[in-house]
């Protein structure tokens, strides 16, 4: 077994001598009333892998990229550890689904770890997709096949290159385990899942992987 990197032992960073991976995390939206979300915690996944880390988006977020990508980092990014400091939910929000207000909806795949502050002062949700069923699952398993995470991260990052406001991500991990799509002819196949970190600059009723807004 690989022994861990140094850098992974040694922090160079006074704010992160506390703890290996650290995460600056403040909280606001989950201070709202108990209705706006759910508490859940992300499922374990067996076997996580490190596809792809955003190093700019995590410099730009205050996270050291070094200590994400050792293996602590990784079992944050996948969900299978919740960092120090998270407070893990679900968000709740009402929208148009099938052509019909539905006053009731909610993250079903998605689950906000935190906020953080990034370099240019501006609030992002760090939150992980795909890493397991919540309240607003509806049956569903909440994973994400590999294919999908790997188009929004090339689109997303495509649009932030163009200036388009967007959701970005900060990483794919590949779970080490398999669901079940359909696909367009009706039949089912097995996917491997990932779990895909984001951060973005506004909330949205469509949450995107795990990633900053």
């Amino acid at each position: 077994m690989a022994e861990p990197s140094i850098d992974c032992l040694f922090p160079t960073h006074a704010y992160l001598e506390a703890m290996t991976v650290h995460f600056p995390f403040e909280h606001t939206y989950a201070a709202l009333p108990a209705n706006f979300f759910a508490r859940v915690v992300p499922t374990p996944v067996a076997s996580p892998r490190l596809i792809k880390l955003n190093r700019p988006l995590a410099i730009h977020l205050g996270l050291d990229p070094d200590r994400l990508a050792c293996p602590e980092g990784t079992e944050i990014l996948a969900g299978k550890r919740v960092p120090e400091g998270a407070d893990p939910i679900a968000m709740a929000y009402a929208g148009h689904q099938f052509g019909h207000f539905v006053p009731q909806l909610g993250d079903g795949r998605a689950i906000l770890l935190g906020e953080v502050i990034d370099a240019d002062g501006i609030r992002r949700d760090i939150q992980l997709k795909g890493s397991g069923p919540t309240p607003f699952s509806r049956r569903g398993d909440g994973r994400a096949a590999l294919g999908p995470v790997l188009r929004e991260y090339i689109v997303s990052e495509a649009m932030a290159t163009l200036g388009i406001p967007t959701t970005r991500s900060l990483a794919a991990v590949v779970t080490g385990e398999s669901v079940m799509r359909e696909t367009a002819s009706g039949s089912r196949r097995s996917d491997a899942t990932r779990v895909p970190g984001w951060s973005s600059r506004t909330r949205r009723s469509v949450a995107t992987w795990c990633t900053a807004w």
